[in-house]
């Protein structure tokens, strides 16, 4: 067939629809909009997101002496694989904007905005909509922008129902404020934050471990008539309201030495990322509620104790370090904003190292 009689080629043919992309556009608008407070410049739209760091006006004054910007990148690992799975769309959003904000308040940061990147098999307005309706969910939540985004059309990458989705953050501290490992100190107390679950850390083990399981069934094993697709799409715990909140009652005095997100790697990994060498984490679990998903998960796939508590967090999703004198007055604080924590042990002399006891399992 000679060029002049061959079909035009359009991008629609290639499995890229511009006009859905359009169309989603349309749909998106207002989510982003509920989360725009008055420092965010522009319109929808545009080719970048402006947001203003100091507002001078009384309502909204907000300036800082020595501002540093702090930034996050994350995503959601193979937690995607089961919503696409489920047809559930609509909770992997939240968690997005969870692994990224909850990483930022660990350096003592105030989240501002957030942008979101989604990669897609094909552009379905009404699940990509759904999507990006969690992500706004979780700005909301975490009291930041969603200031744009990209919504990029793969069908060579990514096979027919698959998506990606990642998002990057950014916040603030002031310099003086920025938390970091020179603070811990021996004698320090360590508080933790419970978890709704899995978070968004080991999925691939998990869905190993539960392979052979029915998604739509609800086990009693898992103590709720939640289905286990339902329990195991749970979104990630984020704790920014809380933290920032604490933060701000604490003006002067620096009474938080150290923080951790809890994420891949469980407890000991991350919390060993907020000491020196010179001191060690003592911490027992005796307290610790484990929720049910992780006894399904481990008895399922035969996982050992020692490999859980090396891949999830096992029912703490955030840690603080804090001034002894001051751990009563702070745990008062997290229980006034909703929290339940609970003193999971001390910080000593040492060689840099988390020392866990008590593990259940």
């Amino acid at each position: 067939m000679s060029s002049s009689t061959k079909k035009s080629l359009t991008y629609a043919d290639t499995g890229v629809d511009i006009k859905a992309g359009d169309q989603l556009v349309g749909m998106i608008q207002s989510m982003m909009k509920n989360t725009h407070g008055p420092r965010v410049l522009g319109e929808h739209g545009g080719f970048a997101g402006m947001f203003r760091l100091d507002f001078n006006e009384r309502l909204f004054k907000r300036n800082y002496k020595d501002p540093v910007l702090v930034a996050c990148t994350d995503g959601v690992g193979t937690k995607v694989k089961l919503a696409c799975e489920l047809g559930i769309y609509n909770t992997v959003g939240i968690d997005c904007v969870a692994m990224n904000v909850n990483d930022m308040i660990v350096q003592g940061a105030e989240p501002l905005f957030f942008l979101d990147y989604l990669g897609l098999h094909k552009q379905e307005p009404a699940t990509t909509a759904s999507i990006v309706n969690g992500v706004a969910k979780g700005c909301e939540m975490s009291r930041c922008a969603l200031i744009g985004g990209e919504c990029a059309e793969m069908p060579d990458i990514y096979e027919e129902g698959d998506f990606d989705i990642a998002g990057f953050a950014v916040g603030v501290v002031e310099l003086e404020r920025a938390i970091d490992a020179s603070r811990v100190e021996a004698g320090d107390i360590v508080i933790g934050l419970p978890s709704s679950g899995v978070h968004s850390n080991g999925y691939t083990l998990a869905r190993a471990a539960i392979a052979d399981c029915d998604l739509t069934k609800s086990y009693e094993e898992l103590q709720t008539t939640k289905t286990l697709g339902e329990v195991m799409l749970e979104p990630t715990r984020i704790y920014v309201e809380p933290i920032v909140k604490l933060l701000s009652q604490y003006k002067v005095k620096k009474v938080v030495t150290g923080m951790a997100h809890i994420t891949g790697g469980g407890l000991a990994d991350n919390m060993r990322r907020t000491i020196g060498d010179d001191v060690d984490v003592h911490i027992s679990l005796e307290d610790v509620p484990v929720p049910a998903i992780f006894d399904f998960i481990q008895t399922r796939g035969n996982i050992s104790q020692e490999e859980m508590y090396n891949v999830f967090n096992m029912g703490i999703g955030y840690t603080l370090i804090v001034r002894p004198a001051f751990a009563d007055s702070i745990c008062a604080h997290l229980k006034d904003s909703g929290e339940s924590p609970i003193v999971l042990g001390t910080v000593k002399t040492g060689n840099g190292n988390i020392h866990l006891s008590n593990l259940h399992g």
